[in-house]
Parts: structure tokens; C-alpha cells; sequence
């Protein structure tokens, strides 16, 4: 898969672990659902705060990714909702160290609620 982070220098540069633009060749597009803190063998909420909360996303995430025979070097978009943009730079922290080369694109949210309680939950776009 060709794919290429694009920057310009008429933009804001990125000021966390994404890009502003991702572009791929045309390929096979996995979307993946958004993914909630939940430990899949009990299917309940992980305990402890939103940084516990965000690794277990990013297990969740690398877990479907795999199931797709991805890893996270092929995702190039995700969004990430949080019920407080306070945790934001936790959850950043976190969501980075998936990503070694360049970040994919990416929005972060605050949204008033997320499924079962949880502070965050994040999707993403693959591309093989």
C-alpha cells in the first residue's frame, strides 16, 4: 500500500501524533468500529482512569486491525471522542505510541456521553 503523509506549510502544523492529510492508492478500505474500553473476555469496563481507558482502546483496536491482517501502520484516519477534552493530552499520550511512522489524520471531539460510561472511545479507517 502506498501511502504518504502530505504536509503543507499554509496549514497549521500538527500539533499531536497525526497528520494533516493521509493519501493512499486505491486499496481495500477496512472501517473500523469505534472501540470502548472494554476488556473482551469479561465484556465489562476496564477499571481506572482514562489513560487505563485509552490502552485498552488501542488493544481493542489492534485486535480488529489484526483480524483483518492489519496493523496500525495501515490506518490513515481515525476520530477520537472524549467526554472531557481535559484528558486530551493523556489520551494522546497514549494513542501515540501505536503509531511509529507517520500518524494518520485525525479529529478529536468532546462529546456530552459515551456507551457504558466510558471517557473515551476512538475509530479508524484502514487501508491495505
Amino acid at each position: 500500500m502506498a501511502r504518504k503523509a502530505i504536509h503543507s506549510d499554509d496549514a497549521p502544523k500538527a500539533i499531536g501524533p497525526y497528520s494533516q492529510a493521509v493519501q493512499v492508492d486505491a486499496g481495500k478500505m477496512t472501517f473500523l468500529s469505534g472501540q470502548i474500553p472494554l476488556d473482551p473476555k469479561t465484556m465489562e469496563m476496564v477499571t481506572g482512569d482514562v489513560v487505563a481507558q485509552a490502552e485498552q482502546v488501542m488493544k481493542n483496536l489492534k485486535a480488529v486491525l489484526a483480524a483483518s491482517g492489519l496493523d496500525f501502520s495501515h490506518v490513515v484516519r481515525c476520530t477520537i471522542f472524549l467526554t472531557d477534552l481535559g484528558d486530551f493530552a493523556k489520551v494522546n499520550e497514549v494513542y501515540g505510541r501505536s503509531f511509529t511512522g507517520a500518524p494518520p489524520a485525525r479529529a478529536t471531539v468532546q462529546v456530552s456521553a459515551l456507551p457504558r460510561g466510558s471517557k473515551v472511545e476512538i475509530d479508524a479507517i484502514a487501508v491495505s
